[in-house]
């Protein structure tokens, strides 16, 4: 058993699994219709991406359907404004090629491929959203929305702050692809939530599964970007981990399942209200706190796979059997 709970920790060779990631440069595909024949290059396009261009026409630009080609009018109106050769200045200069993305998604596909076998990789795409949606899943596709991963200083995200608040642009980061990826396909395809889970437990040990998901598959990647946190979060996390949770069990939430009065413990915010002085806690504690707690679930049953924790449908079980019983750091 100590020999699997070390085991579990050391980090597993997956070099010789046989998955490569490339991503797809759609985004430089559809700019070709700029200069191309549009019907010719919209038809390419549907041929070479199959379901992703009518669901980028049609569900992400929403410019119209692709059996009518009058959204070519639009498109040209798109092409020739000078917001898009803005951007396309930008993405470019960020993205002149995606080597780096490319390997660490390669890394986190082999190591998801090392834990189901059986599961067929989507194709990944990169694309801009006209900044509505950092990525898009399909049935056989994972799209990426470049436009949303700039940098935190991009001069774009100023602008569009009543969408994208300074504490999640922040994280719109070359860095955070990746990790964005695994938890989009966690969450979106291969774990979707129970909607019956109404609790707040349920909510935490849900979320908590998803991340230690991602501790598996993304074992470079900081704990901060796992979660989304800055440093600064991630450290008061950790030096008051007992006062949250002693917070969770005086408030009697932890069996709550009105959305109303525990959303703010899930959902994203620069602080978490009522909780930390001078707005300094960290955003979605029982997020961070279902993680912990089946990292420790984890810790104590080593005989335990990723599989069979992912199946697991008991949040209490998970909650009991890790005996969690956090201290502050400082104590």
């Amino acid at each position: 058993m100590v020999f699997t709970a070390c085991n579990r920790n050391k980090k597993i060779d997956v070099s010789n699994i046989p998955v490569d990631v490339k991503i797809e440069r759609f985004d430089l595909d559809f700019d070709a219709m700029r200069n191309n024949p549009m019907a010719q290059q919209a038809a390419f396009l549907q041929k070479k991406y199959g379901n992703f261009y009518q669901d980028f026409i049609e569900r992400i630009l929403k410019i119209g359907t692709v059996r009518d080609t009058a959204y070519f009018k639009t498109l040209r109106a798109i092409f020739a404004s000078k917001s898009y050769m803005d951007l396309k200045h930008d993405v470019d200069a960020v993205y002149a090629n995606t080597k780096k993305q490319n390997a660490e998604l390669t890394d986190a596909f082999r190591r998801l491929k090392y834990y189901y076998p059986q599961k067929k990789m989507p194709r990944v795409y990169a694309y801009w959203s006209g900044f509505q949606a950092q990525t898009s899943i399909g049935d056989d596709y994972f799209a990426i929305g470049l436009d949303l991963f700039l940098g935190a200083d991009s001069r774009f995200y100023p602008a569009l702050v009543e969408s994208f608040p300074h504490y999640i642009s922040r994280r719109f980061t070359p860095d955070n692809i990746a990790p964005r990826v695994i938890e989009g396909m966690a969450r979106e395809d291969m774990f979707p939530e129970n909607p019956e889970d109404k609790s707040l437990l349920a909510k935490m040990v849900y979320n908590g599964k998803i991340l230690y998901f991602m501790d598996q598959t993304l074992p470079d990647a900081p704990d901060s970007t796992k979660i989304g946190y800055t440093a600064k979060q991630l450290k008061w996390c950790e030096d008051f981990k007992a006062n949250i949770w002693g917070f969770f069990l005086e408030e009697n939430l932890l069996y709550e399942t009105d959305y109303q009065k525990i959303q703010k413990y899930l959902g994203e915010a620069p602080f978490t209200p009522g909780l930390g002085d001078k707005n300094d806690s960290a955003p979605k504690l029982a997020v961070w706190t279902g993680w912990q707690i089946v990292r420790q679930y984890m810790e104590k049953h080593p005989e335990v796979t990723l599989q069979q924790l992912m199946n697991i449908r008991d949040a209490q079980k998970i909650l009991n059997e890790s005996k969690y019983r956090p201290k502050n750091a400082a104590e």
